[in-house]
């Protein structure tokens, strides 16, 4: 499910004149039933509203004084968020007849017609204090301090996000509050500017709008409504094609529009040949998920997203991740995850992944987090032999992303759970067709496609769309480790065979490479140095063109083995970190 927390104001939204229908309270019930988390959220004093409203107790917790005070129901502890309010701001009010005067914890409350007054002794004093207005009611708190902040305390107390929140209100002062959630409704008595501005304006007023909510959540149909507001930038039209109708469902039919994906419940493919611009894309969507606050994994067999730098990377090339160290890492939504395997024999690869999978699920089943998971090298995972896959929906993750190079090589059952294609690199059309192959249903028309570049194409529709992807902020050095110290697999390895194919030894990653350079004899070096095979290996394994067009021009030459190889090793070295220990060689393990 999609939303986790239902975050309700009190008064004219649960309440009217005070009171809270029985009908409301039975709705609040069934939903705390269903597993999901309830946050009273309110303008109120907290000693007031408890001498009102005898069910707190249905709440997990209450955020009090316009976001100023926590209440835990449960334990009956009270947290202030804020500095108290300044005694000579109070003693000034109450010395000038303001009343009613209301002070908490933090908040000081009052009605008009004494904003004036409030105003001037905020004035007069010097102090660093907020007004907010609701409804004729005027409150003054710390700047910063609102039902928003307020919320995100409640939240983190939980290890809930706002992204799994539906939040209900009526007034001004619900305005941030409505706008940090994932939704925000509005009950039929809001104030105008509330029910234009929200996600959901409901049909019934106060407790009657809750009870409707509350029936939307319990029936699933709300997670299935878009928040197009929460839609995530893929990029920007680039011609050409139709991959939809720029409503935030995966594409646009006008130049330079932006196309963008639903967060939730996405199941999306990149795909394409090695050095295309899968991780290029990849890390751009990756970033501003992050950076939207939404929590990713991304599961990395062969080290690529190690030098990811907004997630901490749990494993390297001498330790492999623990599971339970995942998912105590995940416990918090803020913290987002690369789970590096570079460390783990291939061979095991699968069986862990097989076995995380399920438990990710358990922990959004809990938590609603994480909201993404992106599986890199998704044909080795979940091969085209895998009968089942640990995964039956993908909304049970939330979303997925899978990257391969070879899309018909994936499981059928992962192929069900794919909605978009992201075909990157040479003659997308190409990949687009035989991931419809893969489907076993038409693909997209092959008009106006570019012959190199990025096309998303919505499966089940007849045209794809070329995007010019937006960018990531920050460039990761591609690969680096994996290439460096990692275990590439065997058909990205370098063999040195000698001219006779006497000999099979393969470099696995770069350091082998030469440690197995400097050690071959000097006929095996220049027989591969002649036909062009290292900077061949280099731009097609690798994909790193600068380098490898480096490497020819040293293979051009007509030098002796020994300069050859000092120069091949000196231009690798400068631009891949290698390990400050050697990596220990052994020719009969093949993982």
């Amino acid at each position: 499910m999609r939303y986790h927390v239902l975050a309700c104001d009190f008064d004219d939204t649960l309440a009217t004149h005070g009171t809270v229908a029985d009908e409301t309270v039975k709705a609040l019930e069934r939903v705390s039933r269903s597993g999901r988390r309830l946050l009273l959220v309110t303008g109120r004093e907290l000693d007031d509203l408890l001498a009102v409203f005898p069910h707190a107790d249905l709440f997990d917790l209450v955020v009090a004084e316009n976001g100023a005070l926590l209440y835990d129901p449960g334990e009956r502890t009270r947290d202030a968020l804020a500095e108290p309010p300044p005694r000579d701001f109070v003693e000034r009010l109450r010395g000038q007849g303001v009343t009613p005067l209301g002070v908490g914890a933090v908040i000081v409350a009052t009605r008009e017609p004494y904003d004036e007054q409030v105003n001037d002794a905020i004035r007069d004093l010097g102090l660093e204090l907020q007004v907010i207005r609701n409804k004729g009611a005027v409150m003054v708190l710390p700047p910063g301090v609102n039902k928003a902040s307020g919320l995100a305390t409640g939240l983190q107390r939980l290890n809930l996000s706002q992204h799994n929140v539906v939040a209900v209100g009526d007034a001004e002062n619900d305005h941030a509050f409505l706008t940090a959630a994932e939704c925000g409704a509005a009950v039929a008595n809001a104030v105008p500017a509330l029910r234009s501005q929200c996600d959901l304006p409901l049909d019934g007023e106060a407790g009657a709008g809750v009870v409707e909510l509350a029936e939307l959540l319990l029936s699933g149909e709300l997670d299935e409504r878009r928040v197009p507001r929460h839609d995530v930038l893929l990029g920007r039209s680039d011609g050409g094609g139709d991959g939809g109708d720029g409503d935030g469902d995966g594409g646009t039919g006008e130049d330079g529009r932006e196309v963008r994906l639903p967060p939730y419940g996405t199941g999306l493919v990149v795909a394409g040949p090695s050095g295309g611009g899968k991780s290029t894309a990849t890390t751009a969507l990756l970033e501003r998920l992050i950076e939207g606050g939404h929590q990713c994994v991304v599961i990395d067999p062969e080290g690529d997203y190690a030098e990811f730098p907004e997630a901490a990377v749990l494993g390297d090339p001498d330790r492999p991740p623990g599971i339970e160290e995942v998912l105590r890492l995940l416990e918090s939504p803020e913290q987002s995850a690369v789970v590096n395997m570079i460390g783990m024999p291939l061979r095991d690869r699968p069986a862990f992944f097989t076995e995380l999978l399920p438990r990710l699920t358990a922990l959004r089943a809990r938590l609603g987090h994480p909201h993404w998971v992106v599986v890199d090298e998704a044909h080795h995972l979940m091969p085209a032999e895998l009968q089942e896959v640990p995964i039956k929906d993908v909304r049970d993750l939330g979303s997925i992303l899978m990257i391969t190079v070879h899309p018909e090589a994936l499981s059928p059952a992962a192929l069900r759970l794919v909605g978009h294609v992201l075909a990157v690199g040479d003659r997308p059309g190409r990949t687009l067709a035989a991931f419809a192959d893969a489907l076993g249903e038409p693909g997209p028309a092959g008009d106006g496609l570019p012959e190199h570049g990025v096309v998303l194409w919505r499966c089940g529709s007849g045209r794809a769309q070329p995007v010019e992807v937006e960018p990531a902020r920050t460039e990761r050095t591609r690969h680096r480790r994996k290439y460096a110290a990692g275990t590439m697999s065997k058909d990205k390895s370098f063999y040195f065979t000698g001219p006779q194919d006497r000999l099979r030894l393969r470099a696995r990653n770069l350091h082998t490479f030469i440690e197995l350079g400097e050690g071959v004899d000097e006929e095996t070096w220049t027989y591969h140095l002649g036909r062009g095979d290292y900077s061949a290996w280099i731009r097609e394994s690798l994909g790193d063109d600068e380098l490898a067009d480096e490497v020819a021009a040293v293979e051009r030459d007509e030098g002796d083995a020994g300069e050859s190889r000092r120069r091949v090793t000196s231009l690798i070295e400068e631009r891949y970190t290698l390990p400050s220990e050697p990596t220990r060689y052994d020719p009969d393990h093949d993982d």
